[in-house]
């Protein structure tokens, strides 16, 4: 049976406390299994605002109704209002999921500064930023996280370092089509990563007039198996716990059930690691690129390397 894994990232103190018991209460009912991650810093989501001068990012805001999914204070964070401290604020609630028997990990310590820094950070910057996140996940949980989802899919090869230095078992902070061992100006990174495969809903919503139901009936052709003979093929779906967790929902549980048809084993990212060897994956080329829907660049899945002689020529 080919893996679906559920990639959840947790941005705000709202979606925390309001986007994630809604998502366990339908994970429940669904008996599927999903991995939560997340921001445990500041919620300053309110300095988002300083995106305006990114191509493609109004279109964004209007395609998405960002004020309806993430509601007036949220977007006031950090600007008008302080940013609440959300591994403070809603440990308990990371916790409770964990106790579900979900799979939990790092997404951030302070989402806008991790998405709108860590493309042009140095060393120290970058690597501060994620022992703080560490730290804190650690003091939530009583144990260091396993497993990095970046913020907004935003890495450099210092970040992309420190998932070895600090033990990751494995990664999803990119964009690609296959578990790999990324590959960043030739330097051999031999930590996994797991890259999100599928274009999220809030990327479709909108999109030459397309509704929530639109952009959930694409996602299911996407994922529509190649047939009895075909190979079989995994997939990692990202959504968020302020859009799919809340005014999303009902969409969402048209994904599930369409998945389940399909044949799919809607599961944690922690199952999908465990059906391969790590370091016998393939190795891939990996850099900033842009991705429809979004805007900037993102971390993407490139070329795979055949051989440690392709490996050595392109150094």
């Amino acid at each position: 049976m080919s893996i679906l894994a559920l990639k959840i990232d947790v941005d705000t103190l709202r979606g925390t406390r309001e986007g994630v018991p809604a998502l366990l209460d339908l994970l429940r009912r669904h008996q599927v299994g999903a991995t939560f991650l997340f921001s445990v810093g500041p919620d300053h989501t309110g300095r988002a605002i300083k995106r305006i001068f990114r191509p493609g990012f109004f279109s964004k805001v209007r395609r998405t109704s960002v004020v309806q999914h993430y509601g007036v204070a949220t977007l006031l964070y950090g600007t008008a209002l302080p940013g609440p401290d959300i591994g403070r604020r809603a440990g308990d609630t990371m916790l409770a999921v964990r106790d579900e028997g979900f799979e939990t990990g790092l997404h951030c310590w302070d989402h806008v500064k991790w998405q709108d820094g860590v493309a042009g950070a140095d060393a120290d910057w970058t690597a501060r930023q994620m022992r703080l996140a560490c730290e804190r996940y650690t003091d939530v949980f009583k144990e260091p996280p396993r497993v990095h989802g970046a913020a907004g899919w935003q890495m450099n090869v210092d970040a992309l370092r420190q998932t070895q230095a600090l033990g990751f078992d494995y990664c999803s902070d990119g964009r690609g089509t296959h578990p790999h061992l990324p590959v960043w100006n030739a330097e051999l990174i031999r930590c996994p990563q797991l890259p999100t495969t599928l274009p999220t809903l809030d990327e479709l919503i909108g999109i030459d007039g397309a509704t929530a139901d639109d952009a959930a009936a694409r996602l299911l052709a996407l994922t529509a198996p190649p047939g009895a003979d075909g190979p079989q093929t995994s997939h990692v779906f990202t959504l968020h716990a302020e859009l799919e967790g809340l005014r999303l929902a009902a969409t969402l549980e048209l994904l599930l059930n369409g998945w389940k048809v399909q044949g799919y084993r809607l599961s944690s990212l922690r199952r999908l690691y465990e059906t391969f060897e790590p370091m016998a994956l393939p190795r891939c080329e990996v850099g900033l690129d842009p991705v429809p829907g979004r805007s900037g660049t993102l971390l993407c899945q490139r070329r795979e390397f055949l051989s440690d002689f392709d490996l050595a020529r392109a150094a």
